[in-house]
């Protein structure tokens, strides 16, 4: 049994009459008849009873119709299924991003992606550079965002863009001396507590500050502090100096003040990853919503062939 034997038996069970039917379903009427013919052993007992006035089902023919259009409601759902899937309309994505992606990039992204892939399952997870670039290599992540690319052992399987540099900043209470000040110099955070991310979760972003601050005083007390929130935070108690990216003015409150740092650090690029040989569709969806809401990448994806999203 076939599903075009019960596309063949409900047409007839529509039409009362297998020339009607036969001409519904695109066939002549002898094979139309030979197949319901065929059906009918098949189940073992007549489904039509056929009479001068027309053809009509028999009650096992009105039990076999109610199970047949199920059947074909279902195929054709998972057929649609199957094609939204190809397409990255359903499934699962799991990404796995540090703080500062929250400030500009993922915000963006993710309005446009969840906009035009509404049923896709996003699985987001706040992570270190150092563990979301972990969880990407290892396959627990299927993007990750991060201060520099992953490094260590599987890296090189990994696809990874750059969104675009950070210059280091300084947060202070708007209570603080610095306050109102539109730049200061390393030299002028000695003797305050550094309020940072910290040196095991952002190896990237510490390197790129130990030589600028190990050559300008000695080490200050430190407070570590992983989201840009916290830092945010902490800066406006007053009870120390806030450093992160200059894409933190995105989330200023009124009770801080951001100067710039002088001479300006350059922090590591936030970096988008991939595993390379990921085909996933759902993946590629979302690389492409993110190459529309954030045209910087517009180059970079299409380098690997992924185009950007055809919905706007």
């Amino acid at each position: 049994m076939e599903l075009r034997h019960l596309r063949y038996a409900l047409a007839l069970a529509e039409h009362q009459h297998f020339g009607r039917a036969a001409a519904a379903v695109g066939i002549a009427q002898p094979p139309l008849s030979k197949q319901i013919a065929a059906l009918e052993r098949e189940v073992g007992t007549a489904l039509f009873d056929r009479t001068p006035r027309g053809v009509y089902p028999t009650a096992a023919g009105e039990a076999f119709l109610a199970r047949a259009r199920r059947v074909l409601a279902e195929a054709a759902a998972a057929m649609a299924d199957a094609r939204r899937a190809a397409r990255g309309q359903t499934g699962r994505l799991r990404i796995g991003f540090m703080a500062s992606a929250l400030l500009e990039f993922l915000p963006a992204v993710l309005r446009h992606f969840h906009a035009n892939h509404p049923d896709v399952q996003l699985h987001l997870e706040e992570m270190s550079s150092t563990r979301s670039g972990r969880a990407v290599i290892d396959g627990t992540c299927d993007v990750s965002l991060t201060r520099g690319a992953p490094r260590g052992a599987g890296a090189e399987h990994l696809s990874s863009v750059p969104l675009g540099r950070d210059r280091l900043v300084a947060i202070v209470s708007s209570a603080h001396p610095f306050a109102g000040q539109a730049t200061i110099t390393i030299g002028q955070l000695e003797g305050h507590t550094l309020i940072m991310s910290p040196p095991d979760q952002e190896p990237a972003t510490t390197a790129a500050l130990a030589p600028l601050l190990a050559h300008s005083f000695e080490p200050a007390p430190r407070i570590p502090a992983r989201a840009m929130d916290t830092i945010i935070r902490l800066a406006a108690c007053g009870i120390g100096i806030g450093l992160g990216p200059s894409s933190i003015r995105a989330a200023a409150r009124p009770d801080v003040w951001i100067c710039e740092v002088s001479p300006p650090t350059e922090l590591p690029e936030l970096t988008l990853s991939w595993r390379t040989q990921d085909r996933s569709p759902v993946l590629r969806a979302f690389l492409g919503s993110a190459g529309t809401a954030w045209p910087r990448l517009h180059n970079a994806l299409q380098q690997r062939g992924i185009s950007a999203d055809s919905a706007g």
